[in-house]
Order: C-alpha cells, then structure tokens, then sequence
C-alpha cells in the first residue's frame, strides 16, 4: 500500500487519536467506579474510543490508511 495521509491530515489525527485515547482512559476510570455487574455508557464507549484512537495513531504513523484507499482520496498533496 502506498502512502495517502498527507502532513495536515497527519497532524489531525494525531490530535484526534489523543483526545480520543484520552477520553477512552477518563470513561474506562469512571466505569471501574460505577456498581459492577451494570452495563453503562461508558463502560461501551471507552473500548470504542480506544480502538478509534489506535485506528487514528495507527494511521498517522504509517501515512496509511486503508479506508482513504477504498474511497480514492489522497491528501498527501
């Protein structure tokens, strides 16, 4: 596969891969706190967020990203 994140494109998803890796950590913490055995808002969203931001760092990184290439965007430009 051929490289198709461009600098800027990198940069936000750096940002964003952060934040979100961020947020995940906070949710994960306020699930531990809450009674256990109750499926909550966060206890679905932190694993998400997690995944969403490894997807993003991920890609940021390597300057690609599978899903751009099935779409045919390029913003190495």
């Amino acid at each position: 596969m051929e490289r198709n994140v461009g600098d800027t494109d990198s940069q936000v998803r750096v940002v964003l891969g952060a934040l979100s890796g961020v947020t995940a950590l906070v949710l994960l913490g306020q699930s531990l706190n809450l009674v256990s055995g109750l499926l909550t808002l966060p206890a679905l969203a932190s694993p998400v967020l997690g995944v969403v931001a490894i997807a993003l760092l991920g890609t940021a990184y390597t300057r690609e990203c599978p899903v751009c290439a099935a779409a045919g965007v390029d913003t190495t430009e």
